[in-house]
């Protein structure tokens, strides 16, 4: 038997199809464009992207005819917003989470329902990023488009009645849209009622526990050349499904996802609504596991800002990996210091994420002699990165929420010099996962789970998601950086007003 997760990305799709026990038999991947119409707008075509990701599935399942799949779950991107109408064709293109056109509605939002109220009932806190805002915005300035829309969905409930016929959303991606009530557990009537924003206008929640909501369509599993039933579970946000794919399963333990931006989602008993969070940006709401609630914190830059060093300026480094087949990042970094590097990296390339979320703030780079080499400067980027983890973790620690290990997965999860200096600066255990396709990875469980190849999320987790690299931190290298640390952190006081006249 084999299972299918599928990952939504913002960029990309990809469907990778499993074993039951992790191991990966088949994978596709598609990429698609976001559209920037208007500045502070992020779009995309649904349609195109449902198109796109169906092409992946239909690859993947070519490949394993003899061994067919049971059961698919979805992992998404979060926060977007797809209207569409009653036959489910959407009306507009998707308004994307890293849509930045809301500010006046957030300003309502603040003034007429304040926000450490919004914060204190739904674990978002006030931010262009949530899906409450964008709503608020099409009721204002697309009313054609409000009144003809039959649902408002999300990439999880718009694939979801594609692949079933019904809209169904994981109570995971509904706490994310700033109108869950995390408590209840349930969609915020009260605040929806406020807002003028009709219930059924929305997905019903999924199961609290997970597990099926559906089948797959009968034409569509012919299309698929499938003789057999396949069930549709609940999935979640991608990085949620990241962390259960990476063994985040109970309570201390973090996941740090590092591709395009980098990502720490930390698993709590109960949900830590406190003001140290709230100032920090920090968002709370539904794991995919049961029971568990996620902290999450977010640095816009990430890998991006690696990527960027490395496409601007080392072009000779590129073509050499290209024509030898080694890895470019590999011979970017080789003769690096040992040590801490006399330079001082913001890597505000995108502007500050949590726990400052300030878009005026932009990189610098500080120290710069002629005796400095390509290789010290690109440790220097890795330091900068890493010391923007240091104070989001530190953040969590504050608020009282324990972090025992890190789980790292991504493309950074690939570099060894970066893993050990995470878990030097941050002072924390590290360990790697075999896969580190880890958001499709979890949705597969869930799939798993749901179809009854598991008893339970903690069994299927056991039996697929293996350590083979396990770092601690080196004593000598902790004192060396904690200086450096302390320094770090006063680098966007100061550096903040002259950012905002340039």
């Amino acid at each position: 038997m084999s299972i299918v997760g599928l990952d939504i990305g913002t960029t990309g799709c990809k469907a990778i199809l499993f074993n039951t026990v992790g191991g990966i038999q088949a994978q596709s991947s598609r990429e698609y464009n976001i559209l920037t119409p208007h500045p502070h707008w992020a779009e995309q075509n649904a349609e195109q992207v449902w198109q796109l990701a169906w092409e992946t599935l239909q690859e993947v399942v070519h490949t394993a005819k003899k061994n067919p799949p049971v059961a698919l779950a979805l992992s998404v991107q979060g926060e977007a917003i797809i209207p569409v109408d009653a036959q489910g064709i959407p009306l507009r293109n998707a308004i994307l989470g890293m849509d930045t056109r809301t500010t006046e509605e957030n300003n309502w939002l603040s003034q007429e329902l304040g926000a450490d109220n919004l914060f204190n009932l739904t674990g978002m806190p006030v931010h262009t990023i949530n899906t409450l805002p964008k709503l608020l915005w099409l009721q204002k300035n697309e009313p054609d488009v409000w009144k003809r829309a039959a649902q408002f969905l999300l990439y999880e409930d718009f694939f979801i009645r594609r692949l079933t016929g019904k809209a169904v959303i994981s109570h995971c991606l509904a706490s994310r849209t700033q109108m869950y009530d995390l408590q209840a557990g349930q969609w915020a009537t009260d605040l929806l009622a406020h807002c003028k924003i009709e219930p059924k206008r929305l997905a019903k929640l999924a199961p609290p526990s997970g597990g099926a909501v559906g089948m797959l369509r009968d034409d569509l599993a012919d299309e698929l050349g499938l003789k057999t039933k396949v069930l549709v579970a609940a999935g979640g946000h991608d990085q949620a499904c990241a962390a259960l794919g990476s063994g985040v399963i109970q309570a201390g333990l973090a996941m740090v996802s590092t591709g395009t931006a980098e990502v720490v989602e930390v698993a709590m008993k109960s949900p830590a609504l406190n003001q140290k969070l709230r100032e920090g940006k920090i968002s709370v709401y539904r794991h995919v596991v049961p029971e568990l609630y996620l902290a999450m914190t977010l640095n816009h830059s990430g890998g991006l800002l690696l990527r960027w060093f490395r496409d601007q300026l080392c072009q000779l480094d590129l073509e050499h990996s290209r024509n030898s087949g080694t890895d470019a990042y590999d011979a970017i970094l080789a003769g690096a210091p040992p040590g801490p590097t006399d330079l001082m990296v913001l890597p505000h390339f995108a502007g500050a994420g949590t726990p400052l979320l300030d878009t005026t703030s932009k990189g610098a780079i500080l120290g710069l002699t002629f005796s400095t080499t390509k290789a010290t400067l690109a440790k220097a980027i890795l330091e900068g990165l890493t010391f923007e983890l240091r104070l989001n973790l530190d953040l969590l620690r504050d608020s009282g929420i324990q972090i025992q290990q890190l789980h790292a997965v991504g493309g950074g999860a690939k570099s060894s010099l970066w893993l050990q200096l995470k878990t030097n600066i941050c002072q924390v255990p590290l360990v790697v996962p075999k896969v580190t396709e880890a958001a499709c990875l979890g949705a597969a469980l869930l799939a798993a789970q749901a179809a009854g190849l598991y008893t339970d999320l903690t069994g299927a987790t056991r039996a697929a998601v293996t350590f083979p690299q396990q770092m601690l931190p080196e004593e000598k290298a902790v004192r060396q950086y904690e200086p450096r640390f302390q320094l770090y952190q006063q680098l966007y006081p100061l550096l903040i007003d002259f950012h905002r006249q340039c």
